[in-house]
């Protein structure tokens, strides 16, 4: 990946990096950049090691229309 730009190129990534930033927020942005890439990863290897998902439906199921008769409130007791 860095087999073009040789030490002369990081040298001036470096210098270019401490202008722009500062040196008191080179490390908090490298941990950020670390922590990216370590979340990254972490969430490359669950897709990976997850089972297929199941297959989902075109369309979500629908609740059943209630009736009247559901609405009513029943007898429960037993026949004398």
């Amino acid at each position: 990946m860095l087999n073009g730009i040789g030490a002369p190129g990081i040298i001036l990534l470096v210098i270019l990096a401490l202008l722009l930033f500062g040196p008191n927020k080179l490390p908090e942005l490298g941990r950020a950049v670390g922590r990216t890439f370590r979340e990254f990863k972490d969430g490359a290897r669950e897709i990976i090691n997850d089972p297929e998902p199941a297959k989902r439906s075109e369309a979500p199921a629908a609740p059943a229309p209630k009736t009247a008769a559901a609405e009513l409130p029943q007898d429960r007791r037993l026949p004398e």
